[in-house]
């Protein structure tokens, strides 16, 4: 039987601390939704792959996403791990579980299910239309601000949107914060994945994956980065507010601490920068006081 955390573990790095930490069953769905978005961006990345088998393969993810068949599934998971689309073992194994994730999928309450089916679908197609304009190597370049904003929509901001949606379903509470969740969604994803790729700029470069101008030039994109950091804390101050959960508590402010304290890392020393692990395990304990105290964690953020 497929071990969802394990994947999880093996395929992610803040998600698979931050997602443990919400409650059932929203952390199931959750964890289920994060595994379709990296099956989709496996795809999106695998540059080794010719554009047309690129665009095949998230076509054939998205038909699995509108119709699950358990066959056809497995059909398309010996075609795409024969083909390796990638060389990271943790996706690989991801990839060859596809059809235990869908099963997982299915077996969602309705309503839950419906969500995450709509959002990676829209993510998958939105991923489609970002390997039509990679170049005949395979590799993409933005041209401007606005065009790593629409990146980041289609990788991030849907993310939160995503999560908003979760949220509410299990939240009622939560109905007082609507507006101040859904004005600020798409930002809390943006957010996260704009220092993600602030970080990983030498990386992605080397990839052939261009996301933001030269150096000297980015300073517009720190930020950008900066006032989505501030909204997605206004984003984690509502479900304070209406007293959400203490693991959705968690779930949003950890990742926006640790965005916030990787930012200031790499805009001090450049891309490449990164916190200590024992950073982290100082962050994760001044957020479990925090929770305990019922205090805003990110209120001195």
């Amino acid at each position: 039987m497929t071990n969802l955390d394990d994947l999880l573990v093996k395929t992610s790095r803040t998600f698979a601390l931050s997602i443990p930490l919400l409650p059932e069953p929203c952390r199931r769905e959750v964890t289920i939704a994060y595994l379709l978005f990296r099956i989709a961006d496996t795809f999106e990345d695998a540059a080794a792959w010719p554009k047309s088998d690129r665009r095949s393969a998230l076509a054939d993810f998205a038909s699995l996403l509108r119709s699950p068949n358990p066959e056809r599934a497995q059909e398309l998971t010996v075609r795409w791990t024969a083909a390796r689309p990638i060389d990271h073992d943790g996706y690989m194994e991801l990839l060859a579980a596809t059809p235990a994730v869908l099963s997982a999928l299915i077996e969602c309450e309705p309503r839950a299910r419906a969500i995450v089916t709509r959002h990676a679908l829209r993510t998958t197609e939105g991923m489609a239309t970002v390997v039509e304009r990679t170049d005949a190597r395979g590799n993409l370049h933005l041209r401007d601000v606005q065009d790593l904003r629409d990146y980041c929509y289609i990788v991030a901001g849907i993310v939160g949107e995503l999560l908003t949606e979760l949220f509410l379903l299990h939240g009622p509470q939560l109905v007082g914060v609507q507006r101040a969740l859904e004005d600020n969604a798409v930002a809390f994803g943006e957010a996260l994945q704009l220092v993600n790729i602030l970080k990983d700029a030498d990386d992605d470069a080397e990839d052939g994956r261009v996301f933001l101008p030269s150096r000297d030039e980015r300073g517009p994109i720190f930020a950008l980065a900066r006032e989505d950091l501030a909204r997605a804390q206004r984003y984690v101050s509502a479900l304070h507010e209406a007293e959400a959960p203490s693991g959705f508590l968690a779930f949003t402010a950890l990742p926006v601490m640790l965005a916030k304290a990787t930012l200031d890392r790499v805009e001090a020393f450049g891309p490449g920068a990164k916190i200590e692990r024992a950073e982290v395990f100082g962050m994760m304990a001044d957020l479990e006081k925090a929770l305990v105290a019922r205090e805003n964690p990110l209120a001195m953020a």
